[in-house]
């Protein structure tokens, strides 16, 4: 619940309103009952606890990379469903990406997230409990956050935008919206509609390709508006809220990582004012996509810096722990079928 919205409760319940300026900080600290709220009278906390519920997920397992120290969480929701997030430690500070649905409906060819399909949309409380209890249990500060896990963020657009509404309040978490990143696939409605909130989050826009050939076969969602609609709307979103677009490219050996594809994506992200960061696929078993050599990375990026194109080659973290998210709760649904 918003701060606004608790605050009514107590308004309309005969309880005092400066009680939710109380209640609304305990829940952005990670309590998992009302009890321990304990400049509360005992009887509010217990009238409370008969009305409401707080989400706390289980954390159902842990993995700690030997090679870079990046954290990898499962949690369990209430209802028994499972979802990832991944604490990562840059110069800049700790970033943790986090899922915003139950599997995801987009069904992107690389992607270990789309196995399965969608089960269900996180709530913003649910989206918010990654990044409290990913902060507890790797024991680092978090000031960066990303949704770019398991989902897709602007199809559960509601949920997303209340989230980075909590997220960013003051008397929360307090995390500023320029620290936050929302990822997509390239949901061009909700794009527009996310621009009209003025958000003042990075949107991340998984481009992967820079034709329409290529990029329907890798993802489906370009089937619904091709390449140059997407760059159009980012390009539109750009110009209301003032934030610079950033273009994920994971480069696969064979698909997407020749110097003619290089060629086309510098002419459609020319004069665009966006940033393009650059990986090396994350290799998932389940699928029959690997990441380009580095020899064609050094070839594409080559032409790209000729070419003036902003890009940054990102380095990949956490490779010992699978943490691409979606290959654990992957794992956790393989074993649940086998079983």
């Amino acid at each position: 619940m918003l701060l606004p919205e608790i605050r009514e409760y107590f308004e309309t319940t005969g309880e005092r309103p400066y009680r939710a300026e109380q209640v609304f900080p305990w829940l952005h600290r990670g309590v998992k009952t009302f009890s321990e709220m304990t400049n509360l009278q005992e009887k509010l906390r217990e009238k409370l606890d008969r009305e409401f519920y707080i989400t706390a997920p289980e954390l159902a397992e842990k993995l700690v990379s030997r090679l870079d120290g990046t954290n990898k969480f499962l949690w369990n929701m209430q209802d028994g469903a499972s979802v990832e997030s991944v604490v990562m430690e840059y110069a800049h500070g700790n970033t943790v990406c986090i899922s915003s649905q139950v599997g995801c409906r987009m069904g992107c060819a690389f992607c270990a997230s789309a196995i399965g399909g969608l089960e269900r949309n996180l709530a913003a409380s649910e989206m918010l409990d990654q990044v409290l209890y990913s902060q507890q249990h790797s024991g680092r500060k978090i000031s960066n956050v990303v949704l770019m896990g398991i989902g897709e963020p602007l199809d559960n657009f509601d949920n997303t935008m209340r989230f980075l509404e909590l997220i960013t309040h003051k008397s929360g978490i307090n995390i500023g919206a320029r620290h936050i990143s929302v990822s997509t696939s390239g949901i061009v409605d909700n794009i527009d509609k996310m621009a009209e909130y003025d958000v003042q989050s990075t949107l991340s826009v998984s481009l992967h390709a820079p034709d329409d050939e290529t990029r329907s076969r890798l993802m489906p969602v370009n089937r619904e508006a091709g390449v140059d609609e997407l760059i159009e709307a980012c390009n539109r979103y750009f110009s209301k809220t003032g934030r610079r677009i950033s273009y994920e490219y994971a480069m696969i050996d064979g698909i997407n990582d020749s110097v003619g594809q290089a060629r086309l994506l510098a002419d459609k992200l020319k004069d665009t004012g966006s940033h393009l960061n650059i990986i090396t696929l994350s290799d998932v078993p389940e699928r029959p996509y690997r990441g380009s050599p580095p020899e064609s990375v050094k070839a594409f990026t080559g032409y790209l810096r000729r070419k003036g194109v902003n890009y940054t080659v990102r380095r990949s973290l956490g490779g010992d722990i699978n943490a691409s998210c979606g290959q654990l709760r992957g794992k956790r649904l393989q074993s649940t079928v086998q079983q």
